[in-house]
């Protein structure tokens, strides 16, 4: 076999792995330690006044009470018992494909969509293994509580409307929209059928669903249609899970190509959604072009960090970035943050051929990502949204349907992640570090060149830019025909190659059984004779199998008959001097047999250990066979005596033979091997020396062990164990050591090597089998372990894996010497190897150990020249270098009346520089890379207001009084900010003299103005439209219509009801009510109105009162 790299000498047997002596106090055993001593004090000897003092203050603290809060760590375990797999919903409507473009027959959004999505979903029989359930009409109600009645009674007004001409030019009105006769009936039903289908998972009806629907949502927003999307189907269930269910964390995940800018807007502020997009943006150049979309928007008020977006600034990402993006961005999120729901918005146009997306994933890769997203909870729903290359759409469904129902096929060979998903990855990372714990494995560095930095040697250091290249200005009209890209022939004929080539080497073909089991009582009768008490027992597996009956598994698991390996498979990694050795055991007497042991480090032998070693080896090649040739599609041996650390010719460690390394033998041997390559991983908490040894210069076999280590102390006591160890000729690379250097590790730990190290580099191998060494000494009370990993915790890290090699996962016990956290252990993998939903603990405040990041950044700074996914540990710097966000279009800044608070009245000085009006902050510090303002705005800013009120500058000079004459200065009586202001003028505010008014910084109406026709202006002394009155008018933003306020004669009001125009100005001061808010409302998109009132009224430009890093309405 191969050669091990230098050993260091062997320790005397059993050193290590014995049980160490008990540290337990019994009570006799102290009541007999009080009457020796007092028996050994000399007569009339008085204790001292220091003894007499302690003993009075151990009397009082027995005195007190306290309650004592005992954690039970298989709790969670156990109440995982009854919970077994669930049936998945699937939802949907033929009457659907109704939707359509009358007056565009080639318009992206058709109804193949939906059908091609149903016909493959129905050519893998798919439907038919879900519980099926009929749509259902969204109420008013429902709707009420996200979007405004305006859209609504909008398309209550084109039901059953066949005026072609008039649904054209209401759609013109809307960006990226089509209305239908139909269209109001269609998106009733798609909203309430994806509220039904996520009511349904909540309530446990069933576990998982699928709601097919069109129109899709995502883009849908309060007071306005956008982007195919009338009313946002997935923050409609979302919001029902929520204020309905009672639910206190969901996490909506949107994959679509386009961000779903709608979604981030409604739940922006609220902690209980958690909103992760992942959308081209290409700096704001690519729809819907809103700064919004980039990744310094991390939500506001308490929702602050529960926004995130993952902008993808260049074409063809492929399915590694995506992975990458899982692996270092949203698994990580979602772990900390233990979701109680996850929703997809499952849009498919970045998926390889749709021509809107321009992206390279492939179908399959769709699957992996739900599948992951399963790890995470149970509890997963995916709903339509877009999706436009009919052959990838209908793929992608499928997959993501199939990943519900059963592990996903392997993926085709990954690229390297490329350079720009790094930068955005690291850019998403470093705006979110400070309201997550997860993200806390990259170093830092100082951008103050006066700082020595650690990484400068190395110059791996992130540079955090944001760039804009878009434009939100909002037309008039929106283009109705021919507004979308178009591939030409050639390129749709590749295409089509090359979906169909996909197709042809998937594998999805489905096993016989989906678990095997195997189990032997001839492997208990391997027992230590001269120490019963041994921790290494053959209740080990006994309890195991007890735990699985009671849990009522081993009835759902198909069980295999075992059988002995044979000498030639045992001589694969074996000596022949090894295996006689072990023959000979069955005729050596019991003294000779006890003193042999001493030979070796940590092992017992007894008469019948190589019969009970050699079924336990047959036992995994038997579920080896069974695996690869489809009988089972993964497998559970509950085998011992262990065999990880036995190496060609040793025993070791408990281990007498090597099962792990014999089954990845066994399944890469002969020419055509049926796996080419084998995942071998070692979660016991001991170093599998013995595998590493027989695997190191095999490519064949990617070894990986998370292992304890302390730093050499902790047996097998070894620098073999160390990550510098990472195999030798053609298998260098192919060793990956993650030791931990520190007693104690626990899920926290567990979880972040797999999503850092694990499963990047196993996706990037890409194997046919994966074995795992399932130890189980790592978890909560192992007496030689020392780490607290709970049940449930080995679960998840199963149905992680489970994503891997089609499925195919075989769990090899190892070690674990607390019966009952093996045997729960045991249960919790096995469950997750049948798709039973695994609970788990929600602690806010966990955070893996400094120990653990070092362990975590030494193995991927050893890896990352052998696996290019390794490749995100770079410095990002210590200071904050992002500006706070600009505004944008359609979201609204919770902290605005905060930061009105916080305002200088004396120094006019502004947080943010929009909501008071002032243009007095510090124009310096503009991006570079925003919208510029024309030379003119920025000359007004100089320019001094006429009366000072209608504008809100008070730049005016205060110096003089109304006759002209100077006033008196009093700065000292002067408030410092608006709230003293306030104080001081509080009497007048309560006796109702004097009010304050702060108005929204947004509001949804705004995204319905138009620029303003070079010809409307907005005189004084105009009549209203409805009476004689001329003062107290206010002029209609939408139409431009002139009426009077309320206080006169209300037509205002009634032409606002009339027509749906919320916005209208006074021509009085200038100021902008909404009459659906009922607010006063205050955004630079307001400017251009206010400019030509400003002219009309004063004969001067208003000067530009906002920062200068927006766009007016032009």
């Amino acid at each position: 076999m191969s050669t091990s790299p230098p050993t260091q000498s062997r320790r005397s047997a059993g050193d290590a792995k014995k049980t160490p002596p008990s540290s337990i106090v019994t009570r006799n055993g102290a009541k007999n330690a009080k009457i020796q001593t007092r028996s050994m004090l000399k007569p009339n000897v008085k204790p001292s006044p220091a003894l007499l003092a302690a003993k009075k203050k151990a009397q009082q603290k027995k005195k007190t009470a306290f309650d004592t809060v005992l954690k039970d760590h298989y709790q969670i375990a156990m109440e995982c018992k009854s919970k077994v797999k669930g049936p998945t919903g699937f939802v949907t409507e033929p009457r659907m494909t109704e939707h359509r473009c009358l007056w565009d027959e080639n318009y992206p959004e058709n109804p193949e969509r939906l059908i091609s999505v149903i016909k493959r979903c129905e050519e893998l029989k798919l439907i038919e293994e879900c519980k099926q359930f009929p749509p259902r009409l969204a109420t008013k109600e429902e709707l009420m509580t996200l979007h405004s009645p305006e859209v609504y009674d909008l398309l209550l007004k084109t039901h059953e409307n066949n005026d072609v001409e008039y649904l054209e030019d209401v759609s013109s009105k809307y960006d990226a929209i089509y209305i239908h006769p139909s269209t109001h009936s269609l998106a009733l039903l798609a909203a309430g059928s994806t509220i039904d289908m996520v009511d349904r998972v909540v309530t446990g009806e069933v576990q998982t669903g699928v709601a097919f629907v069109r129109p899709p949502g995502h883009h849908a927003m309060r007071a306005e249609p956008c982007g195919y999307c009338f009313y946002n189907n997935v923050a409609l269930a979302a919001h029902h899970a929520v204020h309905k269910r009672g639910l206190e964390r969901v996490l909506i995940v949107d994959w679509d190509v386009h961000h779903g800018q709608a979604t981030q807007q409604m739940f922006y502020d609220d902690p209980r959604v958690l909103y992760f997009s992942i959308h081209r943006y290409e700096h704001g150049s690519f729809w819907p072009n809103l700064r919004q979309s980039d990744f310094p928007y991390v939500g506001s008020g308490a929702g602050a960090g529960r926004n995130v977006n993952v902008p993808l600034n260049e074409t063809g990402a492929t399915d590694a970035d995506y992975l990458a993006i899982w692996h270092q961005l949203l698994l990580p999120m979602a772990l900390e943050y233990s979701p109680q729901l996850i929703i997809i918005s499952a849009g498919f146009d970045a998926a390889l051929g749709d021509e809107k997306g321009e992206m390279e994933v492939t179908p399959a890769c769709y699957g992996h990502l739900t599948r992951a997203l399963l790890a995470v909870c149970g509890a997963v729903v995916a709903v339509l949204e877009g999706g436009y290359c009919l052959a990838s759409l209908a793929e992608g469904a499928a997959h993501t349907l199939r990943a519900l129902l059963r592990p996903p096929p392997p993926l085709p060979p990954l690229a390297p992640p490329s350079h720009t998903i790094r930068e955005t990855i690291l850019n998403c990372i470093y705006a979110h570090k400070k309201y997550w714990r997860c993200f806390n494995y990259q170093p830092t560095y100082s951008i103050h060149s006066s700082v020595q930095n650690v990484c400068d040697e190395r110059r791996e250091k992130h540079t955090v830019t944001v760039k804009w290249l878009g434009d939100e200005t909002r037309p008039e009209r929106f283009a109705t025909r021919d507004c979308y890209p178009l591939q030409d022939d050639t390129t749709k004929r590749n295409i089509k190659e090359r979906l169909e080539h996909l197709k042809q080497v998937m594998d999805l073909s489905i096993p016989e059984h989906d678990v095997g089991y195997i189990y032997d009582e001839a492997m208990l009768k391997h027992k230590n004779i001269c120490e019963p008490d041994h921790v290494e027992c053959p209740e080990r597996i006994l309890r195991v199998h007890e735990r699985l009956r009671d849990f009522g598994l081993l009835e759902r698991l198909h069980r295999l008959p075992t059988r002995t390996a044979t000498d030639r498979e045992i001589l694969t990694v074996h000596t022949k001097e090894h295996l006689q050795r072990l023959k000979d055991l069955s005729s050596t007497k019991l003294r000779d047999l006890n003193s042999a042991k001493g030979q070796f480090d940590s092992v017992y032998f007894h008469p019948d250990s190589f019969e009970s070693a050699a079924v336990a080896a047959g036992c995994v090649l038997q579920m080896v066979d069974a695996v690869l040739s489809g009988v089972c599609g993964a497998g559970v041996c509950a085998v011992r005596p262990p065999g990880h650390h036995a190496d060609a010719a040793t025993p070791s460690g408990f281990c007498l033979l090597n099962s792990a390394a014999l089954a990845a033998a066994h399944a890469t041997a002969s020419a055509t091997p049926r796996a080419r390559r084998v995942l071998l991983l070692d979660w016991d908490v001991h170093h599998g020396n013995g595998t590493q040894r027989l695997t190191y210069n095999d490519p064949k076999i990617l070894y990986m062990s998370i292992h304890r280590y302390d730093n050499g102390t902790f047996f097998p006591s070894s620098t073999e164990a160390d990550h510098s160890a990472v195999g030798e000729g053609a298998g260098r690379g192919y060793n990956v050591n993650i030791p931990w250097n520190k007693r104690g590790m626990g899920d926290a730990e567990y979880m972040a090597a797999f999503t850092q190290i694990v499963l990047p580099i196993a996706y990037e191998y890409s194997p046919d089998l994966v074995i795992v060494s399932a130890g189980f000494d790592a978890a909560v009370g192992d007496p030689l372990g020392g780490c607290k990993v709970t049940p449930e915790c080995f679960g998840r890290m199963t149905q992680l894996l489970r994503s891997l090699a089609g499925g195919r996962v075989i769990l090899c016990l190892e070690g674990g010497y607390n019966v009952t956290s093996v045997s729960y252990s045991m249960a919790m993998c096995t469950k997750a190897l049948l798709g039973d939903p695994i609970h788990h603990q929600y602690d806010p405040k966990v955070t893996v150990h400094s120990s653990t990041v070092d362990t975590i950044n030494d193995v991927i700074t050893t890896h990352k020249q052998y696996w290019k996914s390794l490749k995100f540990q770079v410095a990002l710097p210590t200071e904050d270098v992002l500006d706070e966000p600009a505004p944008s279009r359609g979201l609204t800044d919770m902290n605005v009346l905060d930061s009105f608070a916080k305002m200088s009245i004396s120094d006019k000085k502004c947080s943010d520089g929009v909501h008071c009006g002032t243009d007095d902050e510090d124009d310096s510090k503009t991006n570079e890379a925003s919208g510029s303002i024309k030379e003119e705005n920025k000359d007004n800013c100089d320019k001094k207001c006429a009366d000072g009120v209608h504008c809100g500058t008070d730049d005016e000079d205060d110096s003089k009084d109304a006759s002209g004459s100077k006033k008196e200065e009093n700065k000292d009586s002067e408030p410092k900010t608006l709230v003293d202001y306030l104080s001081d003028n509080m009497e007048a505010l309560v006796n109702g003299e004097m009010y304050a008014v702060v108005p929204l910084q947004w509001c949804p109406h705004l995204d319905s103005l138009y620029a303003i026709p070079e010809s409307v202006t907005f005189k004084q002394g105009v009549k209203c439209a409805d009476c004689e009155h001329t003062v107290e008018n206010w002029v209609c933003l939408h139409c431009y219509t002139t009426a009077c306020g309320r206080y006169v004669n209300g037509h205002l009001q009634a032409h606002a009801a009339s027509h749906s125009h919320a916005l209208a100005l006074s021509l009085a001061d200038l100021s902008v009510w909404c009459s659906v808010c009922d607010a006063y409302v205050d955004n630079a998109l307001l400017y251009d109105a206010k400019n030509k009132a400003h002219r009309s009224k004063f004969g001067a430009d208003m000067p530009w009162c906002y920062p200068d890093n927006v766009l007016q309405m032009k």
